[in-house]
C-alpha cells in the first residue's frame, strides 16, 4: 500500500501545473494553449482577408500568407486537436476539438464574429460558454 501511495505522489510530481502564457490566460493547458493561439491566428487572418477582398476565405488555404497564417497551418491535425473548417455565405465556423476530452482539453468554436466558445463536455458550439 505504500509502494502505491509513493508511487502516486511520485506521478502527482512529475506533471507540472499548467503556467499561464500571459495575464487572463484562459487555456488549462499547454495543448490548449495551442489550440486557443491557433484559433486567434485563424480568426485574426479571416478578419484581415474580409478587410482586403470583402468576403471571408472559404478555406484554410486561402488565408495561407494572411496575417501570420502559414502553409503549415493548413493541417487540420494540430497534435492533440483536429480542426474544422466551414464557409458559409457570409462566414464561417471554426472548430477544435480534442481527440481526448478532459478538464484540460476542452473543445473550441468560433465564427467570423470572432468570439471564441469552450466546452468540456461536447463539440463546442455557438451557445457554448464564451472563452474569457
Amino acid at each position: 500500500m505504500a509502494a502505491l501511495t509513493l508511487t502516486g505522489a511520485l506521478m502527482a510530481t512529475a506533471q507540472t501545473a499548467y503556467q499561464p502564457k500571459f495575464s487572463g490566460d484562459p487555456a488549462r493547458s499547454e495543448s490548449e494553449a495551442g489550440a486557443l493561439g491557433y484559433m486567434r491566428t485563424v480568426l485574426r487572418a479571416q478578419r484581415l482577408y474580409n478587410k482586403k477582398y470583402g468576403h471571408y476565405a472559404t478555406s484554410l488555404a486561402q488565408l495561407v500568407h494572411t496575417g501570420s497564417f502559414t502553409r503549415r497551418m493548413v493541417s487540420t491535425d494540430r497534435g492533440d486537436y483536429a480542426v474544422s473548417f466551414r464557409s458559409r455565405k457570409d462566414g464561417f465556423q471554426l472548430a477544435l476539438t480534442p481527440k481526448q476530452m478532459d478538464a484540460t482539453h476542452r473543445s473550441f468554436y468560433a465564427d467570423e464574429d470572432g468570439v471564441i466558445h469552450a466546452d468540456e463536455e461536447k463539440a463546442a458550439n455557438e451557445n457554448s460558454p464564451t472563452v474569457k
